[in-house]
């Protein structure tokens, strides 16, 4: 029955790392698409650029959207690839070597640490929350935890006991997780952009 259990639970991480590598990978497409346009047509207005607030043209123009040289998205056109494909062979009940998974949780606590400062910078300095880079944030937040806590609980990563059976009951509560991240970054933005009236104020405009 554990072992059963086991298989089931890795299974399901297989289908939500393949759900959430498709919208990562539909947002960093997307994103790509619209600084295709923008270098072909400087006058070339973002279809994500919904108004004051919410838009990804600042992004994609500033140096923090090319923070290694070439556009953020092209980091995304790759990674998100290898998200999907883990997922499917999970799905396939492949079975990877502790060194992979260890790998792997270190590339995902990265994405992290890159889209925490992201998100500080969209927040603290550019003043704008980008729509399709909202997308990224909202896959790699349960991702991050997802596979770590997987990680955990499953003796991959050296922890005591107890570690591993806390890791075991939170890995049940990722949804709430996830949520209670999304809930900060809201009252971040909240407290530094004034946001929640602003995005109203945009969506409005857009539907008129």
């Amino acid at each position: 029955m554990p072992d059963t259990q086991a298989r089931s639970g890795t299974r399901a991480l297989g289908v939500f790392l393949v759900i959430a590598g498709a919208l990562g990978l539909l947002a960093a497409f997307e994103l790509t698409l619209e600084k295709f346009a923008t270098l072909a047509d400087p006058d070339y207005d973002p279809a994500c650029n919904v108004g004051v607030l919410v838009g990804c043209s600042v992004n994609l123009g500033s140096w923090q959207g090319a923070v290694f040289g070439f556009p953020n998205p092209v980091i995304g056109l790759m990674a998100w690839p290898v998200v999907i494909t883990i997922g499917v062979a999970l799905i396939s009940r492949v079975r990877f070597p502790r060194w992979f998974w260890l790998g792997f949780n270190l590339g995902v606590a990265t994405a992290l640490v890159f889209v925490g400062w992201l998100i500080a910078q969209s927040i603290y300095v550019l003043d704008v929350l980008c729509p399709w880079c909202m997308l990224t944030w909202a896959v790699t937040i349960p991702v991050f935890w997802a596979v770590t806590l997987d990680n955990l609980r499953a003796g991959r990563i050296p922890a005591s006991a107890r570690v591993r059976r806390l890791a075991s009951g939170w890995y049940n509560w990722i949804p709430v997780i996830t949520v209670v991240c999304y809930a900060v970054v809201v009252l971040l933005a909240q407290a530094q952009m004034n946001a929640i009236p602003r995005v109203m104020i945009d969506l409005q405009n857009l539907f008129r």
